[in-house]
Formats: structure tokens, sequence, C-alpha cells
């Protein structure tokens, strides 16, 4: 039985990537892509594309009613940094999409929505290792603040209206194929690139600074597990924490010099820093192996190899 989807934010980092795998399970012109603006030849070439404001309720309401859809997963949002320079731009994004989705199920317009959260909703005071599931969030940037936010709309329309929503706290994210965002752990992707463009890299944060991370194929995974598993295992409904290693600068970079021996790593700490400062350095992922079996599958050898693999083809 193939399923009508929508993805809201579909040339972002993320988006991107989910598109494509979500059209190779479900059929091309099953699973709608839609952005603010276009994307990349492969996402565009492959099946339907619309142009979409992710704040505008109507639009978004014609194009569910248009394609039958039935899922929607919201991917579009202004991400950590970025967010720091344009405050109320980035709450009004992040939050008036979820709530345009949001209330399109408490109609019964669409039937199950996929949207993502962050570690970011961790703040200085949480527990830095290990970081569990329910615990003192008080985040401290504007993403943070937005997505802790999410989080109890989501956890309220599940619980009032019955909304099924799901949601995951993404760690840092690390992809070949498409270029990050403006996020805080930005330099986990940038360094793999200047590592085999001119074997050096100024990095922004600070060479002791751990923070959890995923490469994406292990995030499109999990994404994609959680929206197939059944309502009843799904027992969060704020969001579940996802883990799949930690580390630091110098040891990415001692990854890298493994294959790129020449390599060399310096610092230039700027406004990032106090944005990943305030995160964890581990995170406890136990609830979600337990309620939905999610495993993963790249450590940072792995991913390393595969980075360096793909970007030098």
């Amino acid at each position: 039985m193939q399923k009508s989807i929508l993805i809201i934010g579909a040339c972002g980092q993320i988006g991107t990537e989910l598109t494509l795998a979500l059209r190779e399970k479900h059929g091309n012109d099953n699973v709608v892509a839609s952005d603010i603006r276009e994307g990349g030849e492969d996402l565009m070439s492959s099946g339907p594309f619309e142009l979409l404001d992710a704040t505008d309720y109507k639009a978004i309401e014609n194009v569910v009613m248009h394609y039958e859809i039935e899922e929607v997963y919201l991917m579009a949002a202004m991400l950590s940094a970025t967010a720091e320079k344009f405050p109320m731009r980035a709450w009004d994004l992040n939050m008036g999409s979820l709530f345009n989705v949001l209330n399109l199920a408490k109609d019964k317009k669409i039937n199950k929505i996929f949207w993502p959260s962050s570690i970011a909703v961790f703040g200085p005071n949480t527990p830095k290792e290990n970081t569990p599931q329910n615990t003192i969030m008080e985040p401290s940037t504007v993403y943070g603040i937005s997505k802790q936010s999410g989080e109890r709309w989501c956890s309220y329309y599940h619980s009032k209206y019955g909304v099924d929503v799901r949601s995951l706290r993404y760690p840092g994210l690390i992809s070949w194929k498409t270029q990050p965002g403006g996020g805080t752990t930005d330099y986990a992707v940038e360094i793999y690139h200047k590592a085999l463009e001119n074997k050096e890299y100024t990095c922004f944060l600070s060479e002791d600074t751990k923070l959890p991370m995923m490469f994406m194929d292990d995030a499109i995974r999990a994404t994609v597990s959680i929206m197939e598993t059944e309502a009843e295992n799904i027992k969060e409904r704020s969001s579940y924490n996802l883990a799949a290693m930690s580390f630091t600068p110098t040891e990415i970079a001692a990854s890298i010099q493994k294959q790129i021996p020449e390599f060399k790593i310096d610092y230039n700490v700027d406004f990032r820093q106090e944005i990943a400062d305030s995160w964890p350095q581990s995170i406890d992922a136990s609830t979600a192996e337990k309620d939905w079996g999610w495993k993963a599958e790249f450590d940072l050898k792995k991913t390393t190899e595969t980075m360096l693999k793909n970007l030098a083809n």
C-alpha cells in the first residue's frame, strides 16, 4: 500500500536525502518535495516538487488537498547559528510551520507528522554525559527554545487531539551529499571538505569541545524507522533522544590524519563556542532502543572513511 507523503523543507541538509530515500521506498510520484526555493538536480528531477512557504497555512493545505497527502515530514527550520542572528524570524518559521501541520492533523486532513527536534533543547544545567531522555532542559539559544516549545506542543496535540506526531532529537549531522545549513556542528562536515581541498582546516570550536554527532545515513534510517513503528510503541510524544557517537575536533582531525597524514587543524573560536558549551557531550538513547529498536551503524572511523571516499569521488 503506497502512501502519499509531503516533505516541507526538502532542499535542506536532511530534507534532500530524506526525500530521495522515501522516493526510493514509496515510489517517486508518491513523495512530494517542497521548499521555499528549488533544490539540486537529483531532487528536482526524481519526483513532484512544489514551491512552498512553510509559514503559509493555506498554501500547505492546498498542496495537501491536491496530492491527497497522508503524511507530512516538516524539515523546514532556521538552525542554531543562523537563528542567533535573526531571533524573531527563526521563532516565526520554526513555530509557525509546526502549528500549520499540527492543525492540519487536528482537523483530520493528514494522518501522521514527523517533526525534528534537536540536542539544542538541552541547556547549560542539563547533565553533560549520557544526557537522559527526561531531564532539566533550559535551552539558552533561540533554536533550542523553539525546539523545546515545539516538543511541548507536539505532546499537547497528541494528548488533547490524538495527533500522531513523532519526533527525534537529532545530534550534529554529517553528510557528503549536501552542504550544512548554518548549525553549530557544521565544522564536522566542513573539515572533510577542507582536508581534501587544501589539507588544513581552521575550526570555529575549541579543540576539546565534545558533541554528539551522527552520520546522515543513520539519521535517515532513524527517521524512516520511527515513522514505520506501530503507534502503540511510540511512548514519547515530545521527542526521542537519538545517539550514535561523540567526539572533539581533535579526535575527528586524528581520524582524518589516519587517511591524510599531512592534514593539519588549527583553531579560531567564534560565537558558536558558547552555543556548543550549552549542549550535552553524549546522549542516552536507551528509550529509543527499547521502544522501537534504534541502533546506530556508523562510528567515527566508518564516518571518516565514508566521507573522504565519497568526497574524493
